[in-house]
């Protein structure tokens, strides 16, 4: 087989001809199944599946509430919130007829 000497030239100086809807078509095509592996992981669940990653929600939401700290947060001796929280007591506990905290 005899090739000429323009096409020989011509074929390693272009590069070969792209067609870029296919590009766009492929890469699209490789999103959507993406997408598809995601959503057949997050709904593609059978009730028990469900109903098990529910009751480990609330197991584990049970042991951090239990877990955590309640108690009276340190406030600063002259800040406001603490001289409010004073007030509102000693409100409660006065008599009728007393002056009220300002």
């Amino acid at each position: 087989m005899v090739y000429s000497r323009s096409s020989a030239f011509r074929s390693k100086r272009l590069g070969d001809v792209i067609n870029l809807n296919k590009y766009r078509k492929q890469k699209a095509r490789a999103e959507r199944e993406k997408q598809a592996g995601v959503n057949r992981r997050l709904f593609g669940r059978t009730k028990a599946e469900r109903a098990r990653e529910e009751l480990q929600k609330q197991q584990l939401t049970r042991s951090v509430d239990g877990a955590r700290r309640v108690g009276p947060e340190p406030a600063a001796a002259g800040s406001a919130a603490n001289a409010d929280a004073e007030c509102t007591t000693r409100r409660d506990a006065e008599e009728p007829g007393e002056p009220e905290c300002s």
